[in-house]
């Protein structure tokens, strides 16, 4: 198959690269370099099957030659970069949806995007299942990234619905490894490089809060398992069965305190580092854990690396960079 990625030089991005090469596909990795980084492409950047095209998907997309898959994945997706670019985060899940759909469909491919779990908001449900519709804040500052994955979402089952494109939405929740920037604000990278740098662990409120976090080799299998899924070569599946065209979450289910994550951080990287508070940022959402019932019926998918297993290799790929 011939892949395009949008946002492929991204951190999960840039591994379903990597790992759709290695199946033997061929990758067209598009990207504008706003969050992405050149660095993440370099252990694959002369394979014969790889090509990067620097665009900006606000604007109508051009690939030359065959496409048998768009992968949805351009945005800014960590707090730091989209509160730091909410114009750009709206329009990139608008205008960049529509673009991505327009060559899907031009070309009859199949589309996956990359949606997230923060179109929960901050839920009143828990774990969260994709009938939950959610409980955010439209006009708050986090609202730039959940309104522009929401919409996203509605526009990619009414491309779906009217033109009837196979479409498939990953809903994704928080993930960590290799290739996170050290300083997208992401909770992971920020506690590890603090940890290593030895400086204090910023927790916002009292640490109470909970995260699921999964590591990125689980969640990119639980991607490609979902694009390349084909209902009718499938078994018969049981009575009441999801269309597999509606939302799927991708996560571990395994929940965890930020406090105990702090801990857990400043254990495996022998820190000294203390944990000091701050107030909770707007809209910040208490609880975070997935319900991945729908995944491991239709793709039989559930994470597999434990927690510190991916921690220290995350801990081993960022001290690199120091």
């Amino acid at each position: 198959m011939r892949v395009v990625i949008t946002g492929g030089a991204g951190f999960l991005g840039s591994h379903l690269c990597e790992h759709l090469l290695a199946a033997g596909h061929q990758v067209c990795c598009v990207d504008s370099l706003i969050t992405g980084r050149l660095e993440n492409l370099a252990a694959f950047k002369n394979h014969p099957g790889f090509t990067f095209v620097r665009h900006d998907v606000t604007k109508p997309i051009e690939i030359e030659g065959d496409v048998d898959a768009v992968l949805h994945f351009a945005s800014p997706a960590s707090p730091v970069d989209y509160l730091r670019l909410p114009i750009q985060t709206l329009k990139v899940g608008s205008l960049g949806t529509h673009n991505a759909l327009g060559l899907a469909k031009a070309r009859d491919a199949r589309f996956l995007l990359a949606s997230t779990s923060e179109v929960y908001g901050d839920p009143e449900i828990s774990p969260q299942t994709e009938d939950y519709w959610g409980h955010v804040n439209p006009v708050g500052p986090r609202g730039v990234y959940d309104e522009a994955k929401r919409f996203a979402e509605a526009l990619t089952l009414a491309y779906h619905r009217y033109h009837q494109l196979d479409t498939r939405i990953a809903r994704i929740f928080n993930t960590y490894g290799p290739r996170m920037r050290p300083d997208d604000g992401r909770v992971i990278s920020n506690f590890i490089v603090q940890a290593l740098e030895g400086k204090d662990l910023t927790i916002y409120g009292e640490g109470t809060q909970t995260r699921s976090f999964c590591y990125v080799t689980d969640l990119v299998e639980g991607i490609l398992r979902l694009l390349f899924h084909n209902p009718a070569e499938a078994e018969a599946p049981p009575a009441g069965a999801e269309d597999i065209h509606l939302p799927v979450n991708l996560g571990n289910p395994t929940e965890l305190r930020i406090v105990e994550a702090a801990e857990l951080i400043i254990r495996l990287t022998g820190s000294s580092s203390r944990m000091v508070r701050h107030p909770l940022p707007v809209d910040d959402p208490k609880c975070r854990r997935p319900d991945i019932f729908r995944a491991r019926r239709l793709l039989g998918w559930e994470p597999h690396v434990g927690l510190e297993e991916g921690l220290e290799r995350t801990i081993d790929y960022l001290r690199s960079l120091q």
